[in-house]
């Protein structure tokens, strides 16, 4: 059974809400309520992303992925099905989620502790960059998978539409910062901008990094050119 269309995102919701309601009472709207869309910062948890073979390899002969929860951008989803990670001195990681719909190349994104409990060394990249960086081996139910390389730390990244980029007046490969707010509150000053039609916009930052500035659902947030 296929899973339903995702709902609007909360935050999409209340955007369109604050918008209309500052319109009705003829008051100027602060910058955040002026932006296209909502900001979102999302936590990207370790995970993998692996070509159709890849899937085969692991899964068996004719085997697809099969979404399990629809993700903030469109058509994204992790997917029900998991793999082991095996790592140098056969050091694991259980149950790593696999992120749909696959791509062109295998790549396996880790959090700095993550990648000192599996004894690797990782570098810190952009998407798809996975040039010289450490392999691993992948372990499924029907076999194994040996990547010669593409195990990385993905670099801090905001998703943007077009609309968002005008907006906020960069373009695809800019950086920009991210000034997270709170009592733990940093910014991050390298955070690269990706620009789609697809795309709503989404920070995504690892679970280090959530953790290191207490992030959470109530945490004020603001991109800064």
């Amino acid at each position: 059974m296929s899973l339903a269309p995702p709902a609007p995102h909360r935050a999409e919701i209340e955007h369109l809400v604050r918008r209309a309601l500052y319109e009705k009472l003829g008051q100027p709207m602060p910058r955040t309520v002026r932006a296209p869309n909502p900001l979102l910062v999302n936590v990207s948890a370790r995970h993998c992303h692996l070509t159709p073979r890849a899937v085969e390899t692991l899964f068996g002969k004719g085997r697809a992925l099969t979404p399990m929860k629809w993700l903030y951008q469109k058509d994204q989803y992790a997917a029900k099905e998991s793999v082991t990670l095996i790592g140098p001195r056969s050091r694991v990681i259980s149950n790593l989620r696999i992120l749909g719909p696959c791509r062109d190349l295998n790549q396996v994104e880790l959090a700095f502790t993550d990648a000192i409990s599996l004894g690797f060394d990782i570098p810190v990249r952009n998407s798809g960059n996975i040039n010289d960086t450490p392999g691993c081996m992948l372990m499924g139910p029907a076999g194994f998978l040996e990547l010669p390389a593409g195990v990385i730390r993905a670099a801090p990244h905001v998703h943007m539409h077009p609309d968002d980029a005008a907006f906020y007046r960069v373009k695809n490969g800019d950086c920009m910062k991210l000034r997270v707010g709170g009592p733990s509150g940093v910014t991050f000053d390298r955070l690269l901008v990706r620009v789609s039609p697809d795309f709503k916009l989404e920070v995504h930052i690892d679970t280090d990094e959530a953790n290191a500035c207490g992030l959470g659902p109530a945490t004020p947030c603001e991109l800064i050119k």
